[in-house]
């Protein structure tokens, strides 16, 4: 929750408005429970998105996870009919299985820095490829796992992918 990039992804977020939860998985920080290796942690996710559909009701939900949030909270905003976005910060495509987003046409983003050492970047761009619905990858060259050095590039491609939905949206009304 308090890494350089969660946090800059929710300083993105915030930038445009957008209400912003971050919060430790169980076992994580000062958090309750026992790590569960993301069978438990789905449900961390879960209550997180009826805790943000209640304080914001009839407002469309986005989850944004890195790194082992990536692969869980994406799994968890794949099964969520209020979540119309997904963001996968440095997915961890060496050592999770993200073959449950196959069924999953929501437009997503992933942003991956071109060094990252949990996410070959190949394997990433061949997955984001091979997936249902608009799907977008930015590629941050010359960084690792933890975009260090460029984490301000993070925050661009969140905004400007979410600039561009909001302009696709508004030309999409007005016709």
């Amino acid at each position: 929750m308090h890494n350089k990039v969660v946090f800059q992804a929710a300083k993105a977020l915030d930038s445009l408005g957008i209400a912003v939860l971050r919060f430790n998985f169980r076992g994580a920080g000062l958090s309750e429970g026992a790590h569960d290796k993301g069978n438990s942690e789905v449900d961390d996710v879960r209550a997180a998105l009826e805790f943000m559909a209640r304080e914001f009701a009839g407002t469309p939900l986005l989850v944004a996870g890195f790194s082992f949030g990536c692969w869980v909270g994406l799994r968890a905003g794949c099964e969520d009919a209020r979540v119309e976005k997904l963001i996968g910060i440095g997915a961890p495509v060496n050592s999770s299985d993200f073959s449950y987003l196959s069924k999953c046409a929501k437009p997503k983003l992933f942003v991956h820095g071109a060094n990252d050492e949990f996410g070959d970047v190949e394997r990433v761009r061949r997955m984001v490829a091979s997936l249902p619905g608009e799907n977008e990858l930015t590629v941050v060259d010359g960084v690792d796992h933890f975009f260090t050095g460029k984490i301000e590039e993070l925050g661009k491609a969140v905004r400007d992918w979410l600039e561009a939905a909001r302009h696709s949206a508004a030309k999409r009304s007005r016709a």
